[in-house]
């Protein structure tokens, strides 16, 4: 069943967000009304400062729909969702911009122009995707990762997509958070992947490859979230029944987890590329605005954690 409440980005994580300056960012095809309806929230929480690139004359009429003056903020013609990519990338590039925002325009796209080598803004670092998913009136959140960029990562890219899930966590105030090696089980079992590569990855955390974190797995779902299950299933750790942080074993659980949680329970979801030269808010094209809202409260936070 579908839920029907109405989408709420989360006030603390928005207060949180605006301790700090807003970031200069670039929208990346912002040619629709949903995302000019989201641009202009950002703007309106002082979250971002919004350069506009995309059709001029699209961006204008969309503005002019949504009561929005923008004539104090600069609009980059762009004749297509490429070239909006592209010039966007540029911009993060040359440092004129602090981060990206994703408008009309496929992820696949905008991350194709932003990993490449030399004009990009890639690091020598792994960049992933994390979904900080919150619901209505619950002050805590979940991240899960990586439901966007790596399709099936194994050992060496999980450490990596861990390590930037950590960092995320620690720049929303979480020092030491507790991250989960979701599988289908919590019995290492060689006709299940996930489960070996889980075991893996404990062990180079126990080596210090992860500081800064409470590691474990491999575990099902419901031990991770639900501390009764854990307890009747016998499971008892650090991490089991608290989890903070979700490693989906693949980049198809994730998204059926996080979409799941969106229309099934209201969650915002707020999507965000890390270990970049910059952060993307990355969100899927039907989201609503306070999904977008969100997303720029978590690039402001997690920008400002990097400066520090």
């Amino acid at each position: 069943m579908l839920s029907a409440a109405p989408f709420e980005c989360p006030p603390n994580l928005l207060a949180h967000a605006q301790q700090h300056p807003p970031l200069k960012t670039a929208v990346v095809n912002a040619t629709t009304l949903t995302v000019m309806t989201s641009v202009k929230l950002a703007t309106e929480h002082n979250l971002i400062e919004p350069i506009l690139v995309g059709d001029s004359d699209i961006i204008h009429s969309m503005a002019a729909a949504i009561n929005w003056d923008i004539r104090a903020f600069t609009v980059i013609d762009a004749e297509s969702d490429l070239k909006a990519a592209k010039l966007s990338v540029a911009l993060a590039h040359s440092d004129e911009v602090s981060a990206l925002m994703k408008g009309h325009i496929h992820s696949e796209t905008l991350m194709q122009e932003a990993l490449q080598r030399k004009q990009g803004i890639r690091l020598k670092r792994r960049p992933s995707h994390a979904f900080y998913m919150t619901v209505p009136g619950d002050k805590s959140g979940i991240c899960i990762t990586d439901a966007v960029i790596n399709i099936l990562p194994r050992v060496k890219q999980k450490i990596e997509i861990t390590r930037n899930a950590i960092e995320l966590m620690h720049a929303l105030g979480h020092p030491n958070p507790r991250v989960a090696l979701i599988s289908g089980t919590e019995v290492p079992t060689p006709e299940m992947p996930s489960s070996m590569d889980a075991i893996e990855v404990v062990k180079e955390a126990e080596n210090g490859a992860l500081p800064g974190a409470e590691i474990a797995g491999p575990m099902a779902l419901d031990v991770a979230i639900s501390e009764k299950a854990a307890t009747i299933k016998g499971v008892d750790n650090t991490v089991a029944g608290k989890a903070d942080v979700l490693l989906v074993p693949n980049l198809e659980a994730g998204n059926i987890l996080f979409k799941q949680m969106v229309y099934s329970m209201s969650a915002t979801a707020a999507g965000l590329v890390l270990g970049m030269k910059v952060p993307i808010m990355l969100t899927s094209r039907a989201d609503p605005p306070e999904a977008r809202l969100a997303s720029a409260a978590l690039a402001s936070i997690y920008a400002a954690h990097r400066d520090l």
